[in-house]
C-alpha cells in the first residue's frame, strides 16, 4: 500500500511492518500545514507517536531524499527513561532502515565509551535520556552544532522527573533554525513556557479526546479489606489468565514482597524497580516477551517506556498518585488497536478518593466484587474447554498414545486425568476474608454471642465507619478470626463490638498495643457494659457523648509528624517500611506544607 506524504524509502517500512492506515497522530503530523514546523502534540499513549515523529522529521534527515553523509546528528530525540529510549531506537531502526540511517543510543546504565564509539564514527539520529546526552554533551563527544530538528518525547514527564536544567542544557547548545517537536500527554504550564521559549509559530495537534480514559482499555474497580489485596492480586491474575500483565506497587520494597509471594505461589512473575540495574532489566523485558515470564511487578518510574505486545491486564495494587498517573500506568495496555483491561484494587476507605480521580479523568469504570474461588474455576472449564475443542492437526505418534491409553483406561478416566493434570499447574485461588458480597449495614448481630464482652472504638459514622474495614481491622489487631467477633454497632462518634467470652484475654492483650500504619489512631479499650450501658456511665464520668478521648482528627497523638516518601519507610528516612509494617498502603494526599498529613482517624476518609 502507497501512503500519500511519505518517503519511498518509509512507505516500504511501513508496508513491510504489516501498516494498512495511519493514526490520526501520524496523519497529523504530516499534514501539509505541519510540514516544516514545531510542532505540540498531545496524544494518547500507544497511538503510535514514535512513528509519528520518525516521519515528521523524515524531510530534515531525507534532505533531498538522500542521507546526510555529515558526522553530526540531524536529529536529536530526548526521552525520560532507559527503556523508552531503547524502544524509540528500535522503532526508528526498522522505520529508517532501508534508508541506511545510523542511529545512536545513549542512555544511563549502559557502556558510556561504547556510544562515544558510535557518537565519533557519526549517526544520523541520536536517542537519549537528558541526563546522559548532556554528559556526551559536556565531554565534547556529541556535536549539536548541525542539529536539525529536536523531538522532546513525553515532555511532561521529564519536567516531572526533575530534568529541567538537563533539558535547557542540550537545547541551547542547538542552532536557533532547528526544529522543534514537543510531545507532552499533558500542558502545564512548565510545558507552555518551555514551548514558548525554544519554539516559533508551533503547531498545537490534539489527538486527545474527551474520552481520556483510553478507547481501547476497559477500567474495572475491586474493593476489598486492606489485608485482602494480596489475595485479591492473585484471583485477578487467576480470572483473566492474561498472556502479560503488570501490577503497579508504589515503592521498591512492595515490589520486592509481592514478587517473593507470587513467585512462591506459583506464578512465573519478574520485576522491575529502580534498584535493578540495566542488564537486570533488559532480562526481565525480554523474558517476558519471550513468555518465559507472563507477570512483572514493577514501580511507576520502572514501567516507563515498556512496550510489551502481549500486555493485556494492568493491575493497580496500589493507587496511582493522580488520574494522570492512572492513565500513565494504564496505557501500557489496549495499545495499537488491541483490547487491555485495568483493574484498580482499592481498600474500602479510599473509594470516594477513587470515584473522584476516575470522574475527573472522565473513564467510565465498572464496580466488581473480588473473583471467587468458584469464579476461577468456571472461567478455567471455559479456557479448557475452548482449547481442548479447537481443531488441530494430530501427530500419529500422540494417536497411536492415546490408542494405548483407551486400553487400559476409559475415555472419562482420561479426560479426568487431563483436566486434574492442568489444574494442577496451575496456581490456587485464594480465599478472601471479605468477597465484597456483604451489604453495609450499620449494626451486624451474629447469634451465639450472648455472654460476649463489649468493646469501644473512638471512631463512628462521622468517621465513615463501616463493618466492611472495621472487622479486618479488629482482626489484625486483635489476633483474632472474624468468628470470634459479634455485633457491630456504629454510632456517631464511637462504635461498639461484641468479643467472644473466649477470645476476649487474647483480644484484649493484642489491643494494648499500638496500631501500626493507618491504624496508629484507632483506640479500642473494654467497654463498662453493653453499648446503652457503657454510654450511661460515660455520660455519668462526664465525657463528651459517651466518646472516648482521642487526639484531633488530622494530628497524631504525638503532635505532628512529616510522613517520609509515599508508600512507607521509617518517618523521615525514605527507607522501607519499618519490620512488621503491612506490605501494602495505598496512602491519601500528601503531606501538607506544615508537615500534617491530614487524614481522619485511622486513614480512613471523611
Amino acid at each position: 500500500m502507497t501512503f500519500e506524504n511519505i518517503h519511498p524509502l518509509l512507505d516500504e517500512a511501513l508496508t513491510a511492518r504489516g501498516y494498512t492506515t495511519l493514526t490520526p497522530v501520524q496523519t497529523a503530523v504530516i499534514a501539509a500545514e505541519a510540514e516544516g514546523r514545531d510542532l505540540v502534540v498531545s496524544a494518547q499513549t500507544g497511538s503510535g507517536k514514535t512513528v509519528a515523529f520518525g516521519l515528521a522529521m523524515a524531510q530534515q534527515i531525507l534532505d533531498g531524499g538522500m542521507v546526510s553523509l555529515a558526522r553530526e546528528p540531524a536529529a536529536l530525540i530526548i526521552a525520560p527513561t532507559r527503556e523508552l529510549a531503547l524502544q524509540v531506537s528500535r522503532e526508528l531502526m526498522w522505520l529508517f532502515g532501508k534508508a541506511g540511517v545510523r542511529i545512536a543510543t545513549c542512555v544511563g546504565g549502559m557502556d558510556a565509551s561504547k556510544e562515544r564509539r558510535n557518537l565519533s564514527q557519526g549517526a544520523q539520529i541520536v536517542v537519549g535520556t537528558p541526563g546522559r546526552l548532556r554528559d556526551h554533551l559536556e565531554r565534547g563527544a556529541l556535536d549539536l552544532s548541525a542539529l536539525k530538528v529536536a523531538v522532546l518525547d513525553e515532555a511532561d514527564e521529564m519536567l516531572d522527573m526533575g530534568f529541567r536544567d538537563e533539558l535547557e542544557e542540550i537545547l541551547n547548545s542547538t542552532p536557533e533554525g532547528r526544529r522543534t517537536l514537543l510531545f507532552s500527554a499533558t500542558m502545564p504550564k512548565p510545558i507552555v513556557s518551555l514551548a514558548k521559549r525554544y519554539q516559533r509559530d508551533a503547531l498545537r495537534i490534539s489527538t486527545v479526546g474527551e474520552d481520556r480514559g483510553h478507547g481501547d482499555i476497559s477500567y474495572q474497580v475491586v474493593t476489598v479489606a486492606p489485608p485482602d489485596i494480596e489475595n485479591a492480586v492473585v484471583n485477578l491474575l487467576r480470572l483473566h489468565e492474561a498472556e502479560t500483565a503488570i501490577l503497579f506497587c508504589a515503592t521498591r520494597e512492595n515490589v520486592r514482597r509481592l514478587h517473593a509471594s507470587l513467585t512462591e505461589r506459583g506464578f512465573n512473575v519478574v520485576a522491575l524497580s529502580g534498584e535493578h540495574s540495566q542488564s537486570e532489566r533488559n532480562q526481565a523485558l525480554q523474558a517476558l516477551r519471550d513468555q518465559r515470564a507472563r507477570v512483572c511487578v514493577a514501580t511507576d518510574v520502572a514501567a516507563r517506556g515498556i512496550d510489551l505486545p502481549n500486555l493485556s491486564l494492568v493491575v493497580h495494587v496500589e493507587l496511582p498518585r493522580d488520574a494522570e498517573g492512572l492513565q500513565h500506568r494504564s496505557g501500557r495496555t489496549g495499545r495499537a488497536g488491541r483490547k487491555g483491561t485495568a483493574v484498580l484494587i482499592v481498600p474500602y476507605q479510599r473509594r470516594k478518593r477513587v470515584e473522584s480521580m476516575l470522574r475527573g479523568a472522565k473513564i467510565e469504570a465498572e464496580w466488581i466484587k473480588v473473583p471467587t474461588g468458584a469464579d476461577i474455576r468456571a472461567k478455567d472449564h471455559e479456557r479448557l474447554l475452548e482449547t481442548l475443542l479447537t481443531p488441530v492437526e494430530v501427530e500419529e505418534e500422540d494417536r497411536a498414545l492415546g490408542a494405548k491409553l483407551l486400553e487400559t483406561m476409559s475415555a472419562e478416566d482420561i479426560a479426568a486425568a487431563l483436566v486434574r493434570v492442568h489444574r494442577a499447574k496451575m496456581p490456587q485461588a485464594e480465599d478472601m476474608l471479605d468477597d465484597g458480597s456483604r451489604e453495609r449495614p450499620q449494626e451486624n448481630h451474629r447469634a451465639g454471642f450472648d455472654d460476649s464482652v463489649w468493646f469501644t472504638l473512638n471512631i463512628g459514622r462521622r468517621n465513615n465507619a463501616d463493618p466492611k474495614w472495621i472487622l479486618p481491622l479488629l482482626c489484625r489487631r486483635g489476633g483474632v478470626t472474624k468468628n470470634d467477633i459479634g455485633a457491630i454497632r456504629i454510632a456517631a462518634n464511637e462504635t461498639h463490638v461484641g468479643i467472644a467470652a473466649a477470645a476476649v484475654a487474647k483480644f484484649a492483650k493484642a489491643i494494648a498495643q499500638p496500631g501500626r500504619d493507618e491504624d496508629h489512631d484507632v483506640e479500642i479499650v473494654q467497654a463498662s457494659g453493653p453499648p446503652r450501658e457503657a454510654a450511661r456511665d460515660n455520660k455519668r464520668m462526664g465525657r463528651d457523648g459517651g466518646r472516648p478521648q482521642r487526639p484531633q482528627l488530622g494530628v497524631s497523638s504525638g503532635g505532628p509528624r512529616s510522613d517520609g516518601p509515599r508508600g512507607g519507610g521509617p518517618r523521615g528516612a525514605g527507607g522501607p517500611p519499618r519490620d512488621g509494617a503491612r506490605p501494602f498502603r495505598n496512602d491519601g494526599p500528601p503531606p501538607s506544607k506544615h508537615g500534617v498529613k491530614h487524614k481522619a482517624k485511622g486513614n480512613r476518609p471523611r
